[in-house]
């Protein structure tokens, strides 16, 4: 592919979309192009289409998502429904109407079933019911992937679709209700550690850098109560105690979702970026159909991975499991023998990953 070309990324600014960004830099792509939400927003067709009329985008690589964890997932239906599928389907059709060579959507490994044989193939797309918590983004994700391979079939384009699992690294989400799960570990734990040790100005920065969300939480929670923002940086350490009992956090142990025990694959962003444009710089289609799952090929129960990062965090103190919240589905790890065909793997580990996703955590804290 030309490094002159001018290359969209929607989602610029998000984990996936900033390490696109990051790695087409490092290519030699100079003509990068993004939008922020309020001054694109994807989900209005007019904007969508004047946006690409004006730009003439050639390369299109759609990350934009709303995105979150089973609490989110589960409790916010409607809106992960509509706004991942009206993004799609907006940037996908503006993407035909205006020419662009070559399209990669980026999708998610929530799309197979709950039950699906392990390592999942990618010809378990649509062969049993999805997990429940995250039916609403699944489904619009599958819509996604689907509206490709018919463009293809009807128009002749080049779409591909990467379904990556589950992904964690720089610009990652730290909110305690809707974040996924490795970023959660790491912020509860980076938390109680500072309780521990009774790090007043630790915690102080940590909650007016990343405020509380506390739309789940029962009304009058000591946790709505806690000043946001720069006021956070007044708050008394038994004020930001109580506050983070609402989220199960304390000085002592940390109270995590379900039972430790389903096993998940993770992938540090650096390394989907990677393969999305080496993917992208491939001549011709993704044979067969479009769409290529892209992971390590390696996955650890949740319980280990708490325990890593409970390790390179530094907190002492106890893990506990709440099997009464939602463990979501019991395995989920990626086949990933058609992206490794092609000439692609990762090259960062997971300790590695974690560790340097913990740093830059701490940077900006």
């Amino acid at each position: 592919m030309d490094t002159e070309m001018t290359v969209y990324v929607a989602g610029h600014a998000g984990m996936v979309g900033s390490a696109i960004c990051r790695r087409l830099r490092e290519a030699g792509y100079r003509r990068i192009v993004g939008r922020t939400l309020e001054e694109l927003d994807l989900r209005r067709q007019a904007g969508v289409e004047a946006f690409f009329e004006a730009q003439r985008p050639e390369i299109v690589f759609l990350a934009a998502a709303r995105v979150g964890g089973i609490l989110a997932n589960s409790t916010r239906p409607a809106d992960f429904s509509y706004d991942n599928l009206m993004i799609a389907a907006n940037v996908i059709q503006a993407s035909w109407r205006h020419g662009v060579k070559k399209l990669v959507n980026l999708g998610s490994s929530c799309i197979y079933p709950k039950l699906a044989p392990q390592p999942i193939g990618e010809d378990q797309l649509l062969a049993g019911p999805l997990e429940p918590t995250n039916r609403a983004y699944a489904v619009a994700k599958i819509a996604a992937l689907e509206l490709c391979r018919h463009y293809n079939a009807q128009y002749g384009t080049d779409f591909i679709s990467l379904m990556p699992t589950n992904l964690y690294g720089p610009n990652d989400t730290y909110d305690l209700l809707q974040s996924h799960v490795l970023p959660a570990f790491i912020r509860k734990f980076h938390l109680a550690r500072a309780l521990r040790l009774g790090d007043l100005e630790a915690l102080r920065q940590d909650l007016a850098r990343r405020p509380l969300t506390v739309w789940a939480l029962p009304a009058g929670s000591a946790a709505a109560a806690l000043p946001a923002g720069p006021a956070a940086r007044a708050a008394s350490l038994e004020e930001i105690r109580r506050a983070l009992a609402c989220f199960a956090v304390d000085g002592e142990s940390v109270s995590l979702w379900g039972s430790g025990t389903p096993r998940r694959e993770f992938l540090h962003v650096d390394d989907l970026a990677a393969a999305a444009v080496f993917l992208m710089q491939q001549p011709g289609r993704l044979e067969p159909d479009g769409f290529v799952n892209v992971g390590c090929g390696e996955d650890q129960p949740i319980r280990e991975l708490a325990e890593l990062v409970r390790q390179i965090v530094g907190f002492e103190g106890r893990i506990e499991f709440d099997p009464s919240r939602p463990d979501g589905t019991p395995r989920k790890l990626l086949n990933v023998s058609r992206i490794r065909a092609l000439g692609w793997r990762p090259v960062i580990s997971l300790e590695d990953g974690v560790r340097a996703t913990y740093r830059e955590y701490l940077r900006v804290t």
